[in-house]
């Protein structure tokens, strides 16, 4: 009979994800709250028609591009200890690399900074970098969490995040055609395309904290069960 249980991993590696674990979950909340608070701070800046990506633009746009970078460092090293805290399976190598994908996303970025959201002419190149690697984070974010709720859905140490996980991945999905809708300036969605997005950032970074939390849960040594 299957159960929960997981055994006791050696000290240096248990370390190890824990660190991973404590990664990703500071990593989800440093993104959104940096995100938000500079929002408020931000001269001009409207929070529902702009993108995030657009608080790298002008003197202070050096914190988020520092957002950035720190957030995709942060996921990346999550990603390298959600792999070491798997079993055997497809998912445990595709998932966590995808992990990994998105904190490249991230990091590429920051300093390749976007073209403001109003700007009509042709992109520039850094914009244009920003803009692909920005497209595949976010068509890797839903895949990701549905590689990882066939993984959760068979394992009981992860099952209890297999529907969480299931309800992000759909979500993330329609809400990405929302937001490439939102994108078209003839749309009565334009004006909101900033809140779009941050929704799917908030879920995403949300998923990202509940799988980081569960890790540092199950990597701490416990009893095997009484006979």
């Amino acid at each position: 009979m299957t159960s929960g249980y997981v055994p006791a991993q050696p000290v240096s590696r248990r370390r190890w994800v824990e660190l991973a674990a404590v990664s990703g979950m500071a990593g989800a909340v440093l993104f959104v709250a940096a995100f938000t608070i500079q929002a408020w701070m931000y001269p001009g800046y409207s929070w529902t028609g702009m993108f995030v990506s657009e608080l790298s633009l002008g003197p202070r746009g050096w914190i988020q591009i520092l957002n950035f970078l720190l957030t995709g460092a942060l996921i990346l090293v999550f990603g390298r200890g959600l792999r070491a805290c798997l079993n055997a399976g497809a998912a445990s190598l595709a998932g966590p690399l995808l992990v990994q994908c998105l904190g490249v996303c991230l990091m590429v970025s920051g300093p390749y900074t976007t073209d403001p959201s109003a700007f009509s002419g042709p992109p520039t190149a850094h914009g244009l970098v920003h803009g692909v690697f920005g497209a595949l984070f976010f068509t890797l974010a839903p895949v990701c969490c549905f590689v990882f709720y066939r993984r959760f859905r068979s394992d009981p140490a992860w099952r209890p995040l297999a529907g969480w996980t299931l309800t992000a991945g759909v979500l993330l999905s329609l809400g990405i055609i929302v937001l490439k809708i939102s994108q078209q300036p003839g749309t009565g969605l334009f004006e909101w395309k900033g809140l779009v997005q941050r929704i799917l950032l908030v879920t995403i970074m949300a998923w990202i904290f509940a799988v980081a939390f569960r890790l540092r849960t199950i990597s701490r040594p416990t009893v095997g069960p009484a006979y």
